[in-house]
């Protein structure tokens, strides 16, 4: 397959550009400077444009782009960039995806879709819920339309936590841990939705090379845990206790709004992938931890 991908250049994109060499598929990855490498064509999202020569041939495309989301503190000048960031280069991928007759599109979306779900199970059937970030997923997602419409398969692929020492979480937490500084956030009881890398990875190309999936596709382990046991796998991974916690009043004027991202409970199950018989490699907390922090 001939792929063009955007948002390569981060965490989950390098690992998925190598990922799909391996597997010989042809990749293009658009950047948004001059191109220095054979397989770079340039885009501009916030003016619509894209290298023509990007797409001719294209078989899918896969759309990885996003600000941080846990990266600062979430002002209103931030909110709108976690928001542009993320629709202004989905609405101009799937309008090209439309126009070009591209027959696939693997949007990246997140779990905070559902909002705070509390100890109860979600998957792909369940609404989505309230908060900064299921509205954000909800425009986010909202922004392939014109790719659907054209009659594209698209992939709303909703993902939790990816577990890599490369950044993301762990990028956050490994060196608060290895200070043993590390302990559970607020009562510690909050459900997250988390896998590796790998795992991550192996989704997308799942998604990529299977047909009969389409619509939102959850990107999680199939165990989700609670912040308490989550931090305290991390801490035995890396060899240090985690004795210490953040209450959540701590937690909100430390953070503001943003804690939101770490207090709500998301207890999300990845039942479509399940059902179309993906296997995890590290569908086991400790086992994805340890595989982790070894890279």
């Amino acid at each position: 397959m001939r792929i063009v991908v955007a948002g390569s250049s981060g965490m989950i994109g390098t690992a998925l550009v190598h990922d799909l060499r391996e597997a010989e598929h042809d990749i293009i990855r658009l950047v948004r400077r001059r191109p220095r490498a054979v397989d770079e064509r340039e885009w501009d999202p916030p003016a619509g444009r894209i290298d023509e020569s990007a797409l001719d041939g294209a078989d899918a495309i896969v759309n990885l782009c996003g600000a941080g989301i846990g990266s600062r503190r979430w002002s209103h000048a931030r909110k709108q960039m976690l928001l542009n960031s993320r629709v202004e280069p989905t609405e101009v991928l799937a309008t090209a995806v439309a126009e070009r007759g591209i027959p696939v599109l693997v949007n990246a979306s997140a779990v905070g879709y559902y909002g705070d779900t509390g100890d109860r199970e979600s998957d792909e059937t369940t609404p989505g819920g309230q908060g900064f970030l299921a509205a954000l997923c909800r425009d986010w997602e909202a922004a392939t339309r014109h790719a659907s419409e054209a009659g594209a398969r698209v992939v709303r692929l909703r993902t939790g936590h990816v577990l890599s020492r490369r950044g993301g979480l762990l990028g956050t937490l490994r060196p608060l841990f290895a200070l043993m500084l590390g302990g559970r956030l607020g009562d510690g009881l909050q459900y997250m939705s988390w896998l590796h890398i790998a795992d991550h990875v192996a989704a997308i190309r799942f998604a990529l090379e299977h047909d009969e999936i389409s619509g939102a596709v959850n990107s999680c382990s199939p165990n989700p845990v609670t912040n308490r046991e989550f931090t305290r796998a991390l801490g035995r991974a890396v060899g240090r206790p985690a004795p210490w916690f953040v209450p959540e009043i701590a937690l909100r004027v430390a953070v503001g709004e943003g804690a939101e991202e770490i207090l709500f409970s998301q207890r999300v199950v990845p039942a479509v992938l399940t059902a179309h018989g993906f296997g995890f490699r590290y569908p086991v907390l400790d086992d994805a931890m340890g595989a982790a922090l070894q890279r």
